[in-house]
């Protein structure tokens, strides 16, 4: 039987977390954001716009031992899906047919997101509770990526408890592959359009 929880941060503060937060010297940092207002609860407009630009996510789960799983998704911007202001939704294609994350969520619904923008240096720790649904042709055709060249095999839909973001210390700085091309071809004709210019000015009559 679950301990209720008197703050959304409590998904986390465990009684044990806030014990050895008391030894470190945190605890009363943290007492002081919960009975501020704790971790938000429901998806702003903030974070919906954060989640449809990501292209990479991380779904933890854990089986009955409690021995937790790590599984990477990823797609297009947009492939993760706000369908309201507690539940993340997206299409899981198929992939290596171990379904590990499947077999976790039929006997412990509780799961974990975790979003990271490297670029921005920001992170994003959702808690929660996911599914798997099989059977909703309708669901399945408005998380599907348009275009995307793979086989969905099911949605999974995650309904959020309470969130929190990260401060950016410690991420480093990467760019998308695209980004950077984008930016050298934009470099590129920024130099042959400085190089005419240069050229034009030493043979005015040219």
């Amino acid at each position: 039987m679950e301990t209720p929880r008197l703050y959304a941060s409590d998904v986390a503060f465990t009684p044990s977390v806030k014990a050895i937060q008391a030894v470190r010297g945190s605890r009363r940092n943290y007492e002081r954001m919960e009975t501020g207002g704790s971790w938000k609860t429901s998806i702003t407009p903030d974070l919906a716009a954060f989640i449809a630009a990501q292209t990479s996510v991380f779904l933890a789960t854990a089986n009955t031992e409690g021995q937790p799983y790590i599984q990477h998704r990823g797609g297009p911007p947009g492939f993760l899906r706000v369908l309201d202001d507690r539940t993340i939704g997206f299409a899981d294609y198929a992939g290596n047919r171990q379904y590990i994350t499947l077999g976790n969520l039929a006997d412990n619904p509780k799961a974990y997101l975790f979003l990271i923008d490297y670029a921005q240096r920001r992170r994003i720790k959702l808690w929660g509770e996911a599914r798997a649904v099989t059977d909703d042709a309708a669901l399945m055709s408005r998380l599907v990526s348009d275009g995307y060249k793979a086989r969905p095999e099911q949605a999974i839909l995650f309904t959020v408890s309470a969130w929190d973001a990260n401060c950016p210390q410690h991420i480093p700085q990467r760019f998308e592959a695209a980004e950077v091309a984008a930016a050298l071809e934009q470099r590129d004709k920024r130099i042959q359009a400085l190089e005419a210019e240069v050229e034009r000015l030493r043979n005015p009559a040219t």
